[in-house]
């Protein structure tokens, strides 16, 4: 599995490639992320990288979140653990991260502390996987959510245009009085996790800390995500 980075998304735009190609993009904010913890199979039973994003005030960060980080926060569990010879895990020596995300990786090659920037990352990249959070939508029928026809609009059909039709037992198992579980029916409409994969990566600006990718991704402007180099051959 690839190692990856957490951004914003900033929006989408054209660029023009060096052919005078017109590309639609969406523009990526990507770290600098520290390195808060490496896992190891030994110690966690798997291999991957944890990473954050954004500098949380320390005066807005709770006990737990300032010790993740810090190597001199003091505590009498740590005291104790100390004396009992448990050797602790090192700390990035940062502030605290708004955004904390993990990355499973197949062998990590990374230093708790180290800061990875887009251009460490993606510079050799050519494809990308984004994982982000789809826009809420709320509570919707059927025909919104996905996409049914409705029932007939002619003058002997009343009030019922925009239904999903019969839930009845012959809709699933014969006699069993139930529906089937999985039926699409109305419900929540979004506001869940999405990856899309496999966008083409146009532009790397490493100045600026911004990855420029093929198409639209998942999520409002200014939505958190994930960004890992794709697996697909």
């Amino acid at each position: 599995m690839p190692l990856g980075l957490i951004g914003y998304k900033v929006g989408m735009t054209q660029v023009f490639t060096a052919d005078g190609a017109v590309e639609p993009v969406t523009v990526i904010e990507l770290g600098p992320c520290p390195v808060l913890q490496v896992k190891t199979p030994e110690r966690d039973g798997y291999s991957g990288v944890q990473l954050g994003f954004k500098d949380k005030p320390r005066k807005n960060a709770i006990r737990s979140e300032q010790g993740h980080v810090a190597a001199g926060l003091k505590s009498k569990r740590k005291e104790a653990r100390q004396k009992a010879g448990v050797q602790l895990l090192p700390k990035a020596d940062c502030e605290p991260q708004r955004f904390v995300r993990e990355f499973r990786v197949d062998a990590p090659t990374v230093t708790v502390g180290q800061k990875l920037t887009v251009n460490d990352v993606f510079a050799d990249v050519k494809s990308v996987d984004v994982i982000a959070t789809s826009k809420g939508r709320g509570y919707q029928g059927v025909m919104r959510r996905h996409n049914f026809d409705g029932l007939p609009a002619a003058h002997g059909s009343k009030k019922n245009h925009r239904q999903a039709g019969s839930t009845s037992s012959l809709a699933s198992n014969r006699g069993s009085g139930r529906p089937k579980k999985g039926l699409k029916r109305a419900g929540q409409y979004g506001n869940t996790q999405v990856t899309i994969r496999n966008l083409a990566v146009i532009r790397v600006d490493g100045d600026n800390n911004l990855l420029l990718v093929r198409g639209g991704i998942p999520g409002p402007n200014g939505g958190v995500v994930m960004v890992r180099a794709t697996n697909v051959v």
